[in-house]
């Protein structure tokens, strides 16, 4: 159809310049009464025609390989693969028209891409959820079925009670988790950092986990100048300690200790949080900030393993990084930076 449309445009453009040669030859023809001078002007007529008739032609050429090489590039990027005759660096309109659909067909395959991984995120998610969501909701429909019986002690009724609103504390701490995931999966999660004392940060994250500590008799110290200050968000800062804190609580034995050290480091202030624990393999460093991941020999301790998956993404999100060393059997240190 395009060829066709080229042909007759080169057909109109040959006649029409061959009707106005034409009328111009008759008039000087008509007042041009000596016969060589009208030869001339039949002969420069007519080489004018032939001109006409070539710069045609070449002309729909020219148009019909500019065509067919758009269409060479549109069903090489449909195809997926790179034009044959597509030269990025030559200084023509040709290459100009397809180095720009070629960039549209970049954008739109990186918005497909980023598509299909939203979509996998997505179906992980809503997968990971619904894992760590049945086993408190099975229990409790469990208790409750028990607690319905009549013939249950007051005794036992009470057991199942505590156990009951142990379990609805488990599933509001994994809804509040989730909902901080979310957030920071969608990117929705907005921090606000403010020049502020680090000292008070650490204490509103060791609140937290003081109780727990006091149970297990840990015991917890800090080493922190109180005029050391840095850009962070208070708030969701003292939360990412507060996590790392609570794992290392967590898995450190009765009677053991945790320290929490500040020292200020190049162009970041360090923070390291040192436990007696189990320890971590060290093929397993990163891996201890993926959502949702538990360790073989954590998997008799509570939690869902989303303590230092979000604690990672509040420090990443303030500039900062979290990094970690362990020895088995020893302990743990995670050393948190945040930008000075």
């Amino acid at each position: 159809m395009k060829k066709k449309q080229t042909r007759w445009l080169s057909a109109a453009l040959f006649l029409l310049g061959t009707v106005l040669v034409g009328f111009l030859f008759w008039l000087l023809w008509e007042y041009v009464p000596r016969a060589s001078v009208r030869y001339g002007i039949l002969a420069v007529c007519g080489g004018i025609v032939l001109l006409n008739f070539l710069w045609s032609a070449l002309k729909r050429r020219q148009i019909e390989q500019f065509s067919d090489d758009i269409c060479e590039t549109l069903d090489a990027a449909i195809a997926g693969r790179q034009p044959e005759y597509f030269q990025p660096y030559e200084d023509s309109l040709t290459a100009k028209v397809q180095g720009k659909l070629l960039q549209y067909y970049d954008i739109m395959q990186e918005g497909r891409m980023q598509s299909r991984k939203d979509k996998e995120i997505l179906q992980s998610l809503v997968s990971d959820i619904s894992h760590q969501v049945k086993t408190p909701v099975a229990n409790m429909k469990l208790y409750s079925g028990i607690l319905q019986k009549p013939n249950l002690t007051e005794e036992k009724r009470q057991i199942f009670l505590t156990t009951l609103e142990e379990q609805i504390d488990k599933l509001d701490f994994l809804i509040q988790s989730l909902i901080h995931m979310s957030r920071l999966e969608t990117g929705t999660f907005v921090l606000h950092p403010v020049e502020g004392r680090l000292h008070e940060t650490i204490a509103q994250a060791m609140s937290a986990v003081w109780a727990k500590a006091e149970g297990k008799g840990i015991e917890i110290s800090v080493e922190c100048d109180p005029e050391i200050t840095v850009q962070h968000d208070t708030k969701w800062t003292a939360e990412a300690l507060g996590n790392i804190l609570d794992n290392a609580v967590k898995y450190t034995p009765a009677g053991g200790h945790v320290s929490i050290t500040v020292r200020p480091w190049q162009f970041y202030t360090r923070i390291d949080i040192k436990d007696t624990g189990m320890g971590i393999p060290e093929a397993h460093y990163q891996d201890v900030f993926q959502r949702f991941y538990r360790a073989e020999e954590a998997a008799q301790q509570e939690g869902v393993g989303l303590g230092l998956y979000l604690a990672n993404g509040i420090i990443n999100r303030q500039k900062g990084y979290i990094s970690v060393k362990s020895k088995m059997g020893e302990g743990t240190t995670f050393s948190v930076y945040l930008l000075s």
